[in-house]
């Protein structure tokens, strides 16, 4: 049985250099929105967090993800011959574009 995984449909950007630089230039100005700063920080990397512990197989051990990448490729290996087999039969009468 195939399992089904979730696609997720929004790509989040979780590059936290950006807030870094806001950090490093509050600092410098000892300005008080520091901690604001810091507080949109901890919120993305809590999300980041959150985030990858909904991904699928990060459960897994790497010896199961490792084995369930080998049984996959073995899959596909099995199709694609399959594929070529019966596509080289020519069984139907395919036409070809013009």
């Amino acid at each position: 049985m195939a399992s089904t995984v979730p696609v997720v449909e929004e790509a989040e950007d979780f590059s936290f250099l950006p807030l870094i630089h806001d950090i490093i230039k509050c600092m410098d100005k000892e300005n008080q929105d520091v901690h604001q700063e810091l507080n949109r920080l901890r919120v993305r990397i809590q999300e980041a967090r959150e985030q990858i512990s909904a991904m699928p197989g990060i459960d897994a051990s790497p010896a199961a993800q490792q084995q369930r990448l080998h049984t996959l490729r073995d899959q596909v290996r099995t199709k694609n011959q399959l594929l070529h087999k019966y596509k080289g039969l020519c069984m139907f009468d395919i036409p070809k574009p013009s």
